[in-house]
C-alpha cells in the first residue's frame, strides 16, 4: 500500500498530470486519481513511461494481431491521454463525473437493435 501511494505521488501533483500540457485538473471533482497498474501482460498502464519491454508493441511484426492490445487491461481511468479531448475536458472542469463507459457515444446507442 505505501509503494501505491509513492507512485501516485510520483505521477501525480496536487491531483494534475502535469507531464501532459493540456490535462485537466481532477481537483475537486469526486474523481480520485488512481496509481498506476500492472496488467494481464506485465505491463504497467499510467506511469507515464508509454514505453515497456513486455508490451507487445515491443516485439510487433506481421503477424501481432493487434486486438491483443484492446480493452480495459490498457486503459488507465485517470491518467490517459484520452482526459485531454475537448468532451473529457468539459466533463471534468464542469466537475460532472462521466456516466458512460469507456467508448461510448454521449447520445448515440451504436448497439441499438444488434443484438
Amino acid at each position: 500500500m505505501k509503494e501505491e501511494q509513492e507512485s501516485r505521488n510520483r505521477m501525480a501533483i496536487d491531483e494534475t498530470l502535469p507531464h501532459q500540457i493540456s490535462a485537466p485538473s481532477f481537483k475537486g471533482t469526486g474523481i480520485n486519481m488512481q496509481p498506476p497498474f500492472v496488467n494481464s501482460f506485465g505491463v504497467t498502464i499510467g506511469d507515464s513511461k508509454y514505453t515497456s519491454p513486455e508490451s507487445p508493441l515491443e516485439s510487433w511484426n506481421k503477424d501481432t494481431d493487434p486486438a491483443i492490445m484492446a480493452g480495459d487491461e490498457w486503459i488507465h481511468p485517470t491518467n490517459d491521454i484520452g482526459w485531454n479531448t475537448t468532451e473529457n475536458r468539459e466533463l471534468i472542469e464542469s466537475k460532472r463525473v462521466p456516466q458512460a463507459q469507456p467508448f461510448m457515444h454521449p447520445t448515440k446507442d451504436v448497439s441499438n437493435g444488434k443484438d
